[in-house]
């Protein structure tokens, strides 16, 4: 297990919870009369009574996605997770679809212990052609004097095909080697789209020593066979009203999930 991911998570399983931000300006599902912080919170706070080990904030709602997002994008969740500081009491990371260097800045901006997104690999994606810049994004990290900001790698990116035609578990393998990765993500076709479970055991084989969490489609009647295999993962779907992305976190869901993922840790231990 990474030292960045231990000293973040502990040695427990972490579970991650979604904090998915409404849609931003400029963005096509803007609604100008939505109070962005206030959704925000509730969303946190629902998170955080529910013991929850960390929570990400996202920008989900800014579809369609971009690989370079503007500016105001970026600067509003940073304006928004400075209303929120007061409030988060656990680890928390950032993520800005599809742009690693915007997450990057936004988590450094505010303080963020750990980033997601897509740092490897060539895609033909919903959004177009889609290649990345792992070191690029590393080295701006650095740069920014946050290299203790840990960095975790979605390696099979939704709404996208890989032009890389080697297995999964050898482009896990092979992204560890090559760009050093604080933890792996394996995720399903598309947001709260559940990963095969044998492309997770396969990556977990291949990488024993790397922390491998499952990134989405884990529910409640699933968290126990995926923790089985993964050293952690993250929800945002089903712990919704409804089950549904785009609703605001359901308390009583997140409750209940969370009751059953420490559930299943303390059996395991």
């Amino acid at each position: 297990m990474t030292e960045k991911f231990e000293r973040i998570f502990g040695k427990t399983k972490p579970v991650i919870g979604m904090v998915h931000i409404g849609a931003l300006p400029g963005t096509p599902l803007f609604d100008p009369e939505l109070d962005l912080v206030a959704c925000a919170r509730a969303d946190l706070i629902a998170l955080q009574q529910a013991g929850f080990d960390a929570v990400m904030f996202g920008n989900e709602n800014d579809r369609p996605y971009e690989f370079q997002v503007d500016t105001a994008s970026t600067a509003t969740m940073a304006a928004i997770l400075g209303e929120l500081k007061s409030d988060i009491t656990v680890p928390f990371g950032v993520n800005v679809l599809w742009d690693p260097m915007s997450t990057i800045a936004l988590g450094v901006a505010t303080g963020a212990h750990f980033v997601r997104e897509i740092f490897t690999g060539m895609y033909a994606s919903d959004m177009g052609s889609w290649t990345t810049d792992a070191a690029k994004a590393m080295r701006y990290r650095d740069r920014l004097g946050r290299s203790d900001m840990a960095m975790l790698y979605n390696v099979s990116a939704e709404f996208a095909y890989s032009l890389d035609r080697r297995s999964l578990p050898d482009r896990a393998r092979s992204t560890v080697f090559s760009s050093i990765p604080d933890a792996i993500l394996v995720s399903g076709q598309i947001t709260g789209e559940a990963a095969e479970m044998s492309d997770l055991s396969g990556v977990k084989a291949v990488l024993p020593d790397t922390p491998v969490l499952a990134n989405t489609g884990v529910k409640y009647d699933t968290v126990g066979d995926v923790l089985a295999v993964a050293d952690g993962c993250i929800v945002g779907s089903s712990i919704k009203v409804g089950g549904d992305t785009w609703n605001p976190v359901d308390p009583d869901r997140a409750l209940q999930f969370m009751a059953r993922a420490k559930d299943v840790r303390t059996s395991r231990t």
